[in-house]
C-alpha cells in the first residue's frame, strides 16, 4: 500500500486522531510533552504493546487468544516461584519462556488439530493459566529479585530508554517484515480470508496455526517476565485483564475480527492512541475505572467503525430521495 493510500484509509484516520489527541493532551497538561512523561507513557504499558504485535498475527489469521493476560501472569508467578525455590534467575527465565511456548502450543493443538474454536479454547486456558499462577504463589507476593533482572524493566539501556522499549521497537520491525514481506505473512492473510481455499492451495493450515499460538504463548511469557522485572514483585493477579487493552489496540488498528485484513502499522497507530489516551486521562487525575470504560467503548467502536461504508450509506440515502415519498 502506498503512502497516499494509507493516508486515505483507516490508518490515515487513526493518524489524524492520534495528532488530535496529542495536541489536546499537550494543551491540557504542560507535563505531557516532557521526556520523562513520554518514556513513562510507554513503560507503564510496554508489556501489553509487545503482546499486541503477535496478537495482530493471531486475529488476521481469523483466530483470537484470550489467554495472553493469564499467560503473562503465569510467567511472572512461575519465575517468582522458581526463584524463591532456589533456581538461578537466568535458568528460571529460560524455563518460563519454555512454559509460555508449551502453553501456547497447547492452545494451538486444541484449535488446529482438534478443531475447537479459539474463543472457547483460550477462554478455558485464560481460567486455567490464571488458576495455576495463583496456586504457585498463593496469596503472597514474591520480591528480592537480582539487580540485573530488575534492571531489565526499571533502568535505561540507552540513556533513559528502557530495554523493554528497545525490544518492542526491534520486534515491531521484525514482525512487520514477516507479516508484510514474507511467505509466512502471506499465508497468515490467506488462511484468515478462507481456510478452505488455503488448504486447497497446499498450505498446512494446522501447522501454521500451531506456530502462531506457540509464538503467542512465548511472547506473552516474555512480556510477563518484563512485567515482573519492571514491578520488582509478583502476585497471583499480575496482568489481570490485560487482554482487553491488547485486543482493543489490535482491533482499533483496523485488523478485522473476522480475519484476513489489517497491518502492524495500524496496530502501532492504535497502540499510540490508547497509550496517549490513558496517559492524558491519568495526568488529568481521571480514575482507572473511567479509563477502562473509555477503552471498552474504543473496543466496541474498533469493531463497528471500520465496517461502516460512508459511500454505501450516501448511495442508499440518495436512492431513497429519488424514490420520493410512498403512500
Amino acid at each position: 500500500m502506498t503512502l497516499l493510500a494509507r493516508l486515505k484509509s483507516w490508518e490515515g484516520f487513526l493518524l489524524a486522531a492520534l495528532v488530535a489527541i496529542i495536541i489536546a493532551n499537550a494543551t491540557l497538561s504542560p507535563q505531557f510533552l516532557t521526556l520523562s512523561n513520554q518514556i513513562n507513557l510507554f513503560q507503564l504499558s510496554i508489556e501489553k504493546i509487545i503482546v499486541a504485535l503477535i496478537m495482530t498475527f493471531i486475529i488476521i489469521n481469523a483466530e483470537i487468544d484470550l489467554s495472553v493476560g493469564s499467560m503473562m501472569g503465569l510467567a511472572a508467578c512461575a519465575f517468582g516461584f522458581l526463584f524463591a525455590s532456589g533456581v538461578p534467575a537466568g535458568l528460571a527465565c529460560l524455563l518460563v519462556l519454555l512454559i509460555g511456548a508449551l502453553g501456547g502450543a497447547l492452545n494451538g493443538l486444541f484449535i488446529a488439530w482438534v478443531g475447537l474454536p479459539s474463543l472457547v479454547v483460550t477462554l478455558a486456558t485464560l481460567i486455567g493459566f490464571r488458576g495455576l499462577a495463583r496456586v504457585l504463589v498463593e496469596d503472597r507476593g514474591i520480591t528480592g529479585f537480582p539487580d540485573w533482572f530488575d534492571a531489565l524493566g526499571q533502568r535505561g539501556l540507552v540513556g533513559d530508554i528502557p530495554l523493554a522499549l528497545i525490544l518492542f521497537a526491534g520486534l515491531f520491525v521484525l514482525f512487520h517484515i514477516v507479516l508484510a514481506h514474507s511467505g509466512f505473512g502471506r499465508k497468515t492473510y490467506l488462511i484468515g480470508n478462507n481456510r478452505e481455499v488455503a488448504a486447497f492451495a497446499g498450505i498446512d493450515t494446522a501447522r501454521h496455526k500451531l506456530i502462531l499460538f506457540t509464538l503467542s504463548g512465548l511472547v506473552a511469557a516474555l512480556a510477563g517476565l518484563l512485567f515482573a522485572a519492571r514491578v520488582g514483585a509478583v502476585r497471583g493477579d499480575v496482568a489481570n485483564g490485560f487482554e482487553l487493552d491488547i485486543i482493543t489496540m489490535v482491533l482499533l488498528g483496523g485488523v478485522s475480527i473476522f480475519g484476513g485484513r489489517g497491518s502492524l502499522v495500524g496496530t502501532l497507530l492504535a497502540v499510540l492512541i490508547v497509550l496517549n489516551l490513558r496517559n492524558g486521562m491519568a495526568l488529568l487525575n481521571i480514575t482507572g475505572h473511567i479509563q477502562t470504560g473509555v477503552i471498552g467503548i474504543l473496543l466496541i467502536a474498533s469493531v463497528i467503525a471500520p465496517r461502516i461504508d460512508p459511500g454505501a450509506l450516501l448511495r442508499r440515502r440518495a436512492g431513497r430521495a429519488e424514490e420520493g415519498p410512498t403512500g
